[in-house]
């Protein structure tokens, strides 16, 4: 056995059963042991952005991790924008990147580069294996990392030496170690804050779906706190049905607008809210002067069991969440509009779909009609690198093969990762994808004015143009 097999068959014993590939020379001994293994689902990208966005709505789907497998430095690179959406989303995903081997690295060939620091840009855990011994020890340890905290970024350099060279065999996976909760004092000056005029409870990641934004919900009702989230969240159930949950806005003056009235605010599972660019004379964060903020659960902490306790805090176990009702517009006719397509995404998307919005400027004319469609699942660009839509339906559809997936992207950030249609189209996945084709970089038009630049020329006019 060499080091590939012994990596494979670690993945494998790990839980770890499906690769997003886009190899390279380097890999050919990990691709051989691959082949050696038909229970490891292989899933071809054209494009190392393709793969890693896949493994991201793999992980936002499935909740737990697949891998990727990446060439030399420059793969990872090209891979490396959607791994910071999916660091943003609290996706766990484990990268296994190819090297030169030791002796190679001594030499400026083409293909070498900084392949560490190139890792440590996004990786939360980054290890090159020196030799074949080494290799499945360490990717048992590159799944534990991945799993650990909600979900990290793990990548694994695995040289050409110590794929080809003779290795013992596959290494026992740790569980990842417990996450950790807040002491109870905290708990208990939460709901206190809870309880007053002016509260709201802002919360992310695994709390907006599931039992976990049932949870919320039912402290909201009891508490009369307000329940808000992030705008671009990882995941959220939205549609009839769903817990009402409020989402922040992009622009800053409606998200100064919508915590206007916030003088408490209780983040579990979120970060403190900011704006997604800085602006002349508008604030960074956006929340009121003078309101307080407690930080109740990190978003790498235990934050089932800090809302479990929450509601347990505030008497909050049998009170009814407030929910969204059921209100379809009928299917619409004559000219079209971004209103009219809104309102035929809600007339006609199924129960139960998984939806991947990175429609971005035409994002509001199609989530106010959803919002009382039938029940499905959102997911959003976290990292607001754009690129993500394609991929991670990809993953998303791979994940949940039995729910439809549907996919909102706009012309723009389609051409990214346009090669992902050509593994949806390989992998026979059930994927609607709409394109918004308003032939434009449309949102930099607004974020001009958003800088007080009323007026461009021809210049800034052929990069908006396109």
């Amino acid at each position: 056995m060499n080091g590939a097999e012994s990596l494979v068959k670690t993945l494998l014993a790990g839980g770890v059963d499906t690769c997003f590939a886009n190899p390279g020379t380097s890999e050919m001994h990990f691709v051989a042991s691959l082949d050696r293994h038909p229970d490891m689902r292989c899933v071809p990208c054209l494009f190392e952005g393709g793969a890693t966005g896949a493994a991201d709505g793999w992980y936002r789907m499935r909740g737990d991790i697949a891998a990727t497998l990446l060439h030399l430095g420059p793969g990872l690179a090209n891979g490396l924008a959607n791994l910071h959406n999916a660091r943003k989303a609290g996706s766990g995903v484990l990268n296994v990147v190819g090297d030169h081997t030791e002796w190679h690295l001594a030499h400026e060939s083409p293909l070498r580069g900084d392949l560490e620091g190139v890792s440590r840009a996004v990786s939360h855990w980054t290890r090159v294996s020196p030799d074949a011994p080494s290799v499945a020890p360490d990717g048992a340890e590159a799944i534990r990392a991945a799993r650990s905290g909600n979900g990290r970024i793990a990548t694994l350099v695995l040289r050409a030496h110590a794929a080809w060279e003779d290795a013992p065999g596959p290494a026992p996976v740790a569980p990842p170690p417990a996450p950790r909760r807040p002491d109870p004092a905290v708990v208990t000056a939460a709901a206190r804050a809870l309880r007053r005029p002016g509260a709201a409870l802002m919360i992310d990641g695994p709390a907006l779906h599931g039992d976990l934004a049932e949870t919320a919900g039912r402290v909201a009702a009891k508490t009369g706190c307000r329940l808000i989230a992030p705008f671009l969240v990882s995941r959220i159930a939205r549609g009839a049905g769903a817990v009402r949950i409020e989402r922040e806005r992009y622009a800053v003056d409606e998200n100064v607008a919508l915590l206007a009235d916030v003088e408490h605010m209780v983040l579990c599972g979120a970060g403190r809210p900011v704006t997604f660019f800085s602006y002349p004379g508008k604030p960074s964060l956006p929340e009121p002067p003078g309101a307080t903020m407690l930080d109740l659960c990190a978003p790498d902490m235990d934050i089932g069991w800090t809302l479990r306790a929450l509601a347990d805090e505030t008497g909050a176990t049998g009170a009814e969440p407030a929910r969204m009702p059921l209100d379809t517009p009928a299917p619409p006719a004559g000219p079209m509009s971004l209103e009219k397509v809104g309102a035929a995404l809600a007339a006609l998307l199924p129960e139960n779909a998984i939806v991947v919005d990175e429609s971005i400027t035409a994002s509001r004319p199609l989530n106010v009609p959803t919002d009382t469609a039938r029940r499905a699942d959102w997911m959003y660009c976290t990292g607001g690198a754009i690129g993500l839509g394609l991929p991670c339906a990809t993953g998303a559809a791979l994940a949940r093969p039995d729910r439809k997936t549907v996919a909102l992207t706009g012309d723009g950030s389609a051409m990214y990762t346009l090669q992902s249609l050509w593994t949806m189209a390989r992998e026979n996945l059930g994927v609607l994808t709409i394109v918004f084709a308003n032939r434009g970089y449309q949102i930099l038009r607004g974020e001009l004015a958003n800088v007080d630049v009323p007026d461009y020329g021809p210049n800034a006019a052929r990069m908006f143009d396109v």
